[in-house]
Parts: C-alpha cells; structure tokens; sequence
C-alpha cells in the first residue's frame, strides 16, 4: 500500500487520536453506548426499512443454486441460520443463484415474520443456473415467495449488474418489479454491483433503494482501489439509498488474519455510509468473532 493510499484510508475512518468521524448518530445504540452495537436495527437509507447492522450472508463461493453454506448440508445449514438469528442477526441475505431459499423456512419456523428480513435477489444473466431460460421478474418472484414461505420480500435485487446502462438495458425488469413493489410483495428495490460504473449509475438511479457493494480497505474482491470506491458510496448515502457492504473478509481471505479483520471491521464503520455489514459466515464462532470485533469500534465522540 503507497502512501498516498495509506493516508486516504486514515482520512476516512480515523480522526484526531483514531476516533471515528463520519458516522451517522441516527442509529439504534442505547444514548449510553460508546462502542457499536453489531446487532442493532439500522435505517436502509431512506427505504423506511431497518435491518440488524451485521446480515447473514448465504452465498460464499456461490453458484449454480449452491454455496459454501448450502454444502454444510440442510440440517447444519439451518442450525447456523437459526443461531445467528438468536444471537441478533435478523437480517439474512439469500439469492436464486446460491439455492439458499428452501433452508430458511424450516431455520426460522415459528418465529412471527416481523422478527426478520430476507433480501434476495434476481440472476438476470446467462449462466449461473442449471436452466438456460430467465423469466419475467414477476414469474421469478412468485416462486421465490413460495420458496421462503413469505408474503413479502424485504429487498429484492438484480444481482450482479456491472454495466454502466444497466438501468436502460434491464428496465424492462425494474418496471415489472416496480408493480410487484406497489402491490406490497417487495418492500425495497436495488442491485448488487460489480463495477464502478454500476454504482455510479445506481447512485443517480431514482428507483433505487439500496445496493450491495463490495468494500474493504485492502480492495479485496472490490469493484476499485478504495479511494475510488468510497466516493461513489459517499454519493449513494446521499442520495438516500441504502448500503450493504460485501467482502468486508475479502471473500475470506482475512480468516485467519486478525489484524485486518479488525481494521477491516473499524474501516467500514468510519466511512458513515454503510448501513449493513453482510458476511457469509460458515459457523457460529465465526458470527460471535466478527460482532466482538464490531463491538470494539467506537461511536464517534
């Protein structure tokens, strides 16, 4: 890392004697609290929603209606769900491309659906499913709502767009899930994205409510080095959509590095323009791991 680079990353999470700067007061902490609550209900942007600060990702090395998570095998898989859920995490990201749906019914079963949110998330493309075929959004959400037992989806998303027109180019789509939203199916819009451009146009984007997007300091699996990244976030809170923050464990490259899972961690919450932290943890500990580093971060002063 140049000098140049380790002085933007100071910039933007430390500030005078390394407190944090930047973030946003207008969370759920107790007005005693002087650390970040890793579990607390956080405003998606301007959505109306609120989701816990650290989601349950499902889709570590993810494809072909597969994930890390999904190999544990069904009943390891929904034990994990079920004790992530009763240590705080109330937030669970699932998407068609991991095949993560079917799991979360049964790991949930009983608890009242206001207890919980699930995004999930459109595969659009070629490839990536064993089907060549790719339905209409309504098609598509109508068996993602039988596949998760709900009347609703929290936050539904294309997934994946990289391209800098995608709102031009997958419009169609986004004006059948506009109508999905209206009818109260879907509560909140967005994508995920894998580029630059992608976030740039999601950040002019009216329709959009909230996007997944890959940031760490170490540029990790990101769209860009970070001092491209984070302005681009910077403009997406302002303009009040919601931030989902992806790869925080550079896809797991930090396991075992606890240094940088902790500048990560402290990294992410300075910027002031991430709402949720999404992990796809593959066991408890790693859960209980990453909320005690979250839990070390100080709220600003």
């Amino acid at each position: 890392m140049n000098i140049q680079r380790r002085q933007f990353l100071k910039q933007s999470a430390l500030g005078v004697g390394g407190v944090l700067v930047g973030v946003p007061l207008s969370r759920s902490e107790p007005a005693t609290s002087k650390f970040f609550d890793p579990f607390a209900p956080v405003p998606l942007g301007r959505s109306g929603l609120k989701f816990s600060r650290i989601c349950m990702g499902t889709g570590m090395r993810g494809g072909n209606r597969q994930s890390n998570q999904t190999r544990l095998g069904r009943e390891a898989f929904q034990r994990l769900l079920r004790d992530a859920h009763d240590r705080g995490v109330s937030t669970f990201d699932l998407a068609d491309l991991y095949g993560s749906h079917a799991y979360l019914p049964p790991a949930l079963d009983g608890l009242a659906r206001d207890r919980y949110q699930l995004i999930s998330k459109i595969w659009w493309n070629t490839g990536g499913l064993p089907e060549p075929e790719r339905p209409a959004a309504d098609v598509v959400v109508a068996r993602f709502l039988k596949e998760l037992k709900t009347d609703h989806i929290d936050l539904l998303l294309l997934h994946c767009v990289t391209a800098a027109d995608w709102n031009v180019s997958l419009r169609s789509q986004m004006d059948v899930l506009s109508r999905l939203k209206a009818q109260g199916k879907i509560r909140a819009l967005g994508v995920s994205c894998h580029s630059i451009a992608a976030l740039e146009a999601a950040a002019a984007e009216p329709w959009v409510d909230s996007v997944h997007t890959r940031i760490n300091p170490y540029g990790m699996s990101m769209d860009g080095p970070p001092e491209k990244v984070v302005p681009v976030l910077k403009q997406l809170h302002a303009a009040g959509k919601g931030v989902v923050g992806m790869k925080l464990i550079g896809e797991g490259r930090l396991r075992n590095d606890d240094a940088r899972r902790d500048e990560s961690v402290k990294f992410v919450l300075g910027l002031g323009c991430v709402d949720v932290l999404n992990v796809g943890f593959e066991k408890v500990e790693e859960i209980d791991d990453f909320a005690a580093r979250v839990r070390k971060v100080p709220l600003p002063a």
